[in-house]
């Protein structure tokens, strides 16, 4: 216990040394913001961050096109000739349209590398771990928008990963919580154009199929459990009011605490969508255009870690709201390795999402607060790359929480 309390010591104080460049950082990205997939000035900084110090192996573009890995330590990636123990941390840093760092990602990207930094610190010269340790800083772009963790699951970026770490702003310290499961739905009417005065009855109207779908669903909701989510919106409703509409679209978010409960809702969402079809005599598509998000698996045993460690830093863990229903891309990701998603606050009562926040983001007085999340970070990881007991717990919470989930 004494020898890791040394290590943690030793990382907060490395932290620390580098505040300044990892403020200039997380600055650098707010003051720059770009959407999901078009993030090449974050991708760009991050990789000169890390390879400013050559001890870290950086790949630039890693499997998609703003995405990074920086990896440092003893196990040889996913070629492994000894055991070994590959830690993981995360960096998000796509923005909103409009309102660009609302959610506060260029944070995240800065809690990501800064307790990687702090990690490598109390791991140097330590010869005495249970097992070799390597650290890997995976950029995961688009968040907001396709998914790009989904992305580099798919592509394998995830396969030599133990062990996975991040944390993201809000209102709140949480060492968890339950994010739900998401999928996007896009619904388009094919109808026939006709004049709306002279010829109505010679039209198939696209934006009645649309109105409709729209009431059913509203309809819908009183038979909903209570914490399941439908919302939306009208994208395209015609193009002149003396023109019956022949095309409309219209884009749903559906949620769910359990990802196998979003099954349920797709089918009563698809049934109001066809319904609208049939009253008005229009064509539809019911297209998914990305890959859903999953509910975050809860691990106990980190959690517990990342409080204790926490609360040693000065973190306060007030009650958790009883419903909370964002979702993020990391869900899918903590279904295939243990792994810890925490909240945390930024000195401002604003919610995500909205231009306070993004001035939040990038206020100075945010920085106290993101520096010492990442230190409670790499202190849990140290928690487990010390105590193989530990590990194996964690192992454990993971393995029970998918079987929860598939009941």
């Amino acid at each position: 216990m004494e020898k890791r309390q040394l290590m943690k010591d030793v990382l907060q104080r490395c932290i620390d040394r580098h505040k300044d460049e990892l403020h200039s950082l997380s600055l650098d990205i707010w003051s720059r913001p770009e959407l999901a997939g078009n993030e090449t000035h974050a991708h760009d900084r991050l990789v000169r961050f890390f390879s400013q110090d050559q001890t870290w192996t950086v790949e630039s573009h890693y499997k998609l096109p703003t995405a990074f890995r920086a990896s440092w330590g003893a196990v040889d990636g996913g070629e492994r000739e000894q055991p070994g123990l590959n830690v993981g941390f995360l960096c998000e840093y796509d923005a909103l349209p409009g309102i660009g760092h609302a959610c506060g990602h260029n944070l995240i990207a800065e809690v990501g590398a800064a307790a990687a930094l702090g990690l490598k610190a109390a791991l140097e010269n330590q010869t005495q771990l249970p097992e070799p340790v390597k650290i890997t800083v995976l950029g995961t772009p688009a968040e907001e928008d396709i998914g790009g963790k989904i992305q580099l699951i798919k592509a394998g970026a995830f396969a030599d990963i133990d062990l996975v770490f991040m944390a993201h702003p809000a209102q709140q310290d949480a060492s968890f919580l339950p994010c739900v499961a998401i999928v996007d739905v896009s619904v388009k009417y094919h109808g026939k154009a006709s004049h709306a005065s002279a010829y109505p009855w010679e039209g198939v109207n696209a934006l009645d199929a649309a109105v409709l779908a729209y009431n059913n669903l509203s309809a819908l909701r009183q038979q909903l459990k209570p914490e399941w989510r439908i919302h939306g919106i009208i994208k395209h409703g015609g193009e002149k009011p003396n023109i019956i509409p022949a095309y409309t679209e219209l884009e749903f978010y559906l949620r769910t605490p359990l990802v196998k409960d979003l099954c349920d809702l797709k089918a009563k969402a698809e049934a109001c969508f066809r319904a609208a079809a049939v009253a008005t005599g229009c064509q539809v598509e019911i297209i998914y255009p990305t890959d859903g998000y999953d509910s975050i698996l809860q691990n106990a045993t980190l959690a517990n870690l990342y409080e204790n460690n926490g609360k040693a830093l000065g973190i306060q863990f007030p009650e958790q709201p009883a419903n909370f229903s964002g979702s993020t891309d990391f869900g899918n990701v903590s279904f295939i390795v243990p792994g810890i998603h925490p909240f945390f606050y930024i000195c401002t009562d604003a919610f995500n999402h909205t231009e306070e926040y993004t001035e939040a983001a990038g206020a100075e007085k945010a920085q106290l607060y993101t520096l010492r999340t990442a230190k409670a970070l790499a202190m849990t990881a140290v928690d487990v790359v010390c105590c193989p007991v530990l590990l194996r717990q964690v192992r454990e919470d993971f393995r029970l929480a998918k079987l929860k989930q598939e009941k």
